[in-house]
């Protein structure tokens, strides 16, 4: 069955509209936001509810960490001022690492200020997390910007990801000539079939041919996803220079590495480049500079570092398993 790997939840449960993830270390999964209690928001003077609904809609209008970290610093001018919901939105971004660092001293902070004036859903925040702080954001007490949260890491590598809501590979695709776009309704038609999202299949084609189709590497790849022999025959490619059989079988090959590496998509990307046993020995991306450039730069595209996965296609690599990962 076709699903979205979900990382596990760090503590006992979940309250309000935070989803619990996984910590240290773990490439967090961003929380969605729910709408600000009425009955608070209202009880704000105006300049207040003007921060609070401008902070609510950044954190709703797009998943991205730099949005978060933009509506936390409208929350950290919101708590200065004197706003228990403003106090307790930016304690969930710090429990949660949401465009500012994952800190529970400083969420414990925030909720039990909020908690003690009164505020029950910070309350509750506050008992889950067991811990007792009073250690405040300088961004709470000083009139300064929060600190942004690090990029995200896969084994030492880390990755800008998309800041504005547009994934760079949308701009990449703008900039085609006219005679490789056709190119790109064909990938989406075929992604389609294989439960893959077309941006991520485009942007692998972006770095390994540049839309070129009659493309050939010193190492044999062929084709717009550049297929060496032995994948080509795996995958039944019978003609690599053909787009529609070779996407059909870069498609396959992807679509079976997200399976292995459990939607992780920088361990799936570095064995779609140096192959899956390079990567089962490294436990991870290797130490290639190839194929550490060639993951960044198609995360770089695409923007995302996960991706729903077909569990039933093959059994998960036994050192993913070993370590959770």
């Amino acid at each position: 069955m076709y699903r979205i790997a979900r990382a596990p939840a760090a503590w006992a449960s979940c309250l309000v509209w935070a989803a619990c993830i996984h910590g240290g270390g773990a490439l967090a999964q961003t929380a969605a936001a729910a709408p600000a209690p009425a009955a608070l928001l209202e009880d704000e003077p105006p300049a207040l509810r003007g921060l609070m609904h401008r902070a609510s809609k950044l954190e709703a209008g797009t998943d991205t960490q730099d949005k978060a970290w933009q509506a936390a610093a409208l929350y950290c001018e919101a708590s200065r001022l004197g706003s228990i919901e403003g106090q307790y939105r930016l304690g969930m971004l710090y429990a949660f690492g949401r465009g500012v660092p994952e800190s529970r001293p400083l969420a414990a902070a925030l909720f039990s200020q909020a908690a003690a004036q009164g505020h029950a859903e910070a309350g509750k925040m506050l008992d889950s997390i067991q811990l007792s702080s009073a250690e405040l954001p300088a961004c709470v007490t000083l009139a300064q910007l929060p600190e942004k949260a690090a990029p995200p890491a896969v084994n030492g590598l880390s990755f800008e990801l998309a800041s504005d809501g547009q994934p760079a590979i949308d701009r990449f695709i703008e900039s085609l000539p006219a005679h490789k776009r056709w190119v790109v309704p064909l990938t989406r038609t075929l992604s389609a079939w294989y439960a893959l999202d077309p941006r991520l299949v485009l942007s692998v084609i972006a770095v390994e041919s540049n839309f070129e189709t009659g493309a050939q590497s010193p190492k044999a790849a062929m084709g717009l996803m550049q297929l060496i022999p032995d994948t080509a025959e795996r995958f039944n490619v019978r003609n690599a220079y053909n787009a529609t059989q070779n996407l059909r079988g870069g498609m396959a090959y992807l679509r079976w590495l997200l399976s292995y590496y459990r939607g992780n998509i920088a361990y799936a990307l570095a064995a779609y480049n140096a192959g899956e046993g390079r990567v089962d020995h490294y436990k991870g991306v290797p130490p290639f500079p190839e194929t550490r450039a060639y993951v960044r730069r198609v995360i770089g595209l695409y923007g995302q570092l996960h991706h729903g996965f077909d569990e039933s296609l093959t059994e998960a690599s036994s050192w993913l398993n070993v370590r959770g990962r």
